[in-house]
């Protein structure tokens, strides 16, 4: 196989040697004994993308090929979800389009599934003077989805965090909310290392004294509730959360540095997944979960534990930027001819991150083209100064 030079953190450089094509299957079953949501990327469109920092432009067709391609692999996908860069690139405008675009493409794809996420990002966090504004904002956003046939995830919101003076005042934004929607909804908690706005969210910077005051919110509308997501990176919390949820309540793990054993489960209980991991590892967690599926969990840990340490390093700290992450192993593989992105946030990590994000997808059979990934790779050292 193809030879690569490729930087060091020593500040040397290796020749480094790719392993074999990917056999992993381009398809997949739906799993039936976890449900699996992959949060995907958008794909910028550099010919349009005239001011990356201001005006995004997105790649349409090639932003639904994607998501065909995970529909195809069994996935349901997790729409406008922080992956695809609401709030560091991605406008409201912009994600009310790719929610319209995206169902109705659903509704032409046979066994197509997905969950979008409601936010208060039209509103600057800064300028919200009341709650009712939070609310209202939720509210535009949860009408847009409902009003194109959707199923609304309820994500986190930086306003809300600044505005809330205690615990009630969440559950008072939250309970309309939730009483308001048609069908059941998906709560998502996401961390402060995910985005350091929402510091305190749920009222408190105590893990318990916050997850007391959503287990309350889950109580008091179980029957409105299909499950929550929580994006914590401690599978310790997740699991003493997940042991608490009233029947029918499921939890959706966010969590991309202990998804494989926490999807796995123990004696009592598992998680399902709403990842964005998912997005670069869909073939390698497609097979993993057709393994466990048909009793084979040390078939399926082999498959997807090696894309652990590939996930680990892309969300390392500061984790917001690891969606540049997300993209540059797109393009590595061939889903978008380019790695350019939304805000011109490819810059967020440096070629050190980027080599070693090439080794680990190569380490754990990820690419489907390696003299293609090489090629690619090759181009982003040069342009760093490594030929």
């Amino acid at each position: 196989m193809a030879d690569i030079i490729l930087p060091q953190q020593t500040g040397g450089t290796e020749s480094y040697k790719l392993a074999p094509p990917s056999r992993l299957p381009r398809t997949h079953a739906s799993s039936t004994i976890r449900t699996v949501y992959a949060a995907a990327h958008v794909v910028a469109d550099p010919r349009t993308l005239i001011e990356p920092w201001d005006n995004p432009a997105v790649d349409w067709e090639a932003t639904l090929a994607f998501r065909r391609h995970l529909w195809g692999l069994g996935f349901k996908v997790a729409e406008a979800m922080d992956t695809s860069q609401r709030g560091m690139g991605l406008d409201w405008g912009n994600a009310a389009e790719l929610i319209s675009r995206v169902l109705a493409e659903a509704r032409t794809t046979p066994g197509a599934e997905l969950a979008s996420g409601a936010g208060t990002d039209q509103l600057d966090p800064s300028a919200a003077k009341t709650l009712h504004e939070v609310t209202t904002a939720y509210e535009e956003q949860v009408g847009h989805i409902e009003r194109h046939g959707g199923k609304v995830i309820l994500m986190a919101s930086r306003a809300l965090c600044r505005l809330a003076q205690n615990p009630d005042d969440y559950l008072k934004v939250y309970s309309r909310l939730i009483r308001q929607c048609s069908g059941k909804v998906i709560l998502h908690w996401l961390g402060e290392m995910f985005d350091p706005a929402l510091a305190g969210y749920w009222g408190s910077r105590n893990f318990h004294s916050a997850m007391d005051t959503v287990l309350d919110l889950i109580r008091d509308h179980a029957d409105k509730i299909d499950g929550i997501k929580i994006s914590l990176l401690d599978a310790g919390k997740e699991i003493e959360m997940r042991r608490l949820l009233p029947d029918g309540v499921v939890m959706y793990t966010g969590d991309d540095f202990n998804y494989a054993d926490l999807i796995a489960g123990d004696e009592h209980g598992f998680s399902h997944g709403l990842l964005g991991i998912f997005d670069p590892i869909a073939p390698a967690a497609a097979a993993a979960l057709a393994r466990l599926e048909a009793g084979d969990l040390p078939g399926f840990h082999e498959l997807l534990d090696p894309t652990v340490a590939l996930s680990r390093r892309l969300f390392e700290a500061p984790t917001q930027y690891y969606k540049s992450g997300v993209v540059f192993l797109a393009w590595l593989n061939g889903y978008q001819d380019h790695f350019r992105m939304i805000g011109g946030a490819e810059s967020a990590r440096g070629i050190l991150h980027y080599a070693d994000l090439f080794r680990l997808a190569d380490k754990a059979g990820l690419f489907t083209d390696p003299e293609r990934a090489a090629r690619r790779m090759a181009h982003l050292c040069a342009l760093n100064g490594i030929d």
